[in-house]
C-alpha cells in the first residue's frame, strides 16, 4: 500500500510551515475565522504564511463560509492553492468557484456522524477534488467544524473511500499512537492532523517526529 501523504493543519506562522514541511508535510492548513476550535489567524497572516510555501507544497484555506462569492474573495486574499469547505455547501456554490478559481482545488470536508454521512460523501463527490472525513458535529447549537481531537468511526470512513472517486483525506484524532491503525483502516490518500502534534498549542518537533516515524514504519 502507498504510503498517505500528510497534511498539518492550524499553522499558525511561516516558522511552524517551516517546522512541518522539514518533517515531512506535503501539504499545510491554515484555518480562518470559525465559529469553534483551534487555530484561526487573520487572512493577512494566512497571505503571508502561503507566499513564504514552496513550489510543491499545498497550502488549504479552512473555510466556514457558505457563500460561494465570499470563499472567491478568501482565496484572492490569502492566494492559497487549495480550499478546505468546513461546513455543508450549496451545489450551485461549488460551479461558482469553479468559474473564478478554475485552478484552485477544492476539498469538501464530511464530517462523520453515523451511516447518513456516506451519501453525503457520494453526493459531495461529485463537485471537489477531495473528501476530508472529519469528526465534528455541525449540528450544535456552536458548530464544531474540525480540531476536535476526537475519532470517528473509521468503518464508515472505509465505506466512503471505497464509494466515491476521487482523493480521501482522513482526519479526526490522528496522533503517533493511532495513526498507523487508521491508515490500515481507512486506506486514506492523505491523512490530516492539529493536536497530535501540538503541545499547548504550539507545534511540537518531537511529536511530528513522532507522528512521521509511526507513518514510515
Amino acid at each position: 500500500m502507498e504510503k498517505p501523504r500528510v497534511k498539518i493543519c492550524c499553522i499558525q506562522s511561516i516558522q511552524e510551515a517551516e517546522v512541518a514541511i522539514r518533517h515531512g508535510a506535503s501539504a499545510l492548513g491554515l484555518v480562518s475565522e470559525m465559529p469553534s476550535g483551534p487555530g484561526p489567524i487573520p487572512e493577512d497572516r494566512i497571505a503571508e504564511i502561503a507566499s513564504s510555501v514552496p513550489r510543491g507544497i499545498e497550502t488549504f484555506l479552512l473555510t466556514s463560509k457558505q457563500n460561494a462569492d465570499a470563499v472567491v474573495s478568501q482565496q484572492r486574499k490569502t492566494n492559497v492553492t487549495t480550499l478546505q469547505l468546513v461546513d455543508a455547501f450549496p451545489i450551485k456554490g461549488y460551479g461558482i468557484l469553479r468559474k473564478f478559481l478554475p485552478r484552485i482545488r477544492i476539498v469538501q470536508v464530511i464530517h462523520v456522524t453515523g451511516g447518513e454521512s456516506v451519501k453525503e460523501a457520494i453526493a459531495a463527490a461529485e463537485h471537489v477534488d477531495a473528501l476530508l472525513l472529519d469528526s465534528g458535529n455541525p449540528s450544535l447549537p456552536r458548530k464544531e467544524l474540525g480540531g476536535t481531537g476526537r475519532t470517528h468511526d473509521w468503518t464508515i470512513s472505509r465505506q466512503i473511500r471505497e464509494s466515491v472517486d476521487v482523493p480521501v483525506y482522513l482526519a479526526g484524532g490522528l496522533k503517533a499512537e493511532n495513526v498507523r491503525h487508521a491508515i490500515d483502516a481507512v486506506s486514506p490518500f492523505a491523512v490530516d492532523l492539529c493536536s497530535g502534534v501540538r503541545t499547548n498549542g504550539a507545534l511540537d518537533e518531537t511529536k511530528l517526529k513522532a507522528f512521521f516515524a509511526a507513518i514510515n514504519a
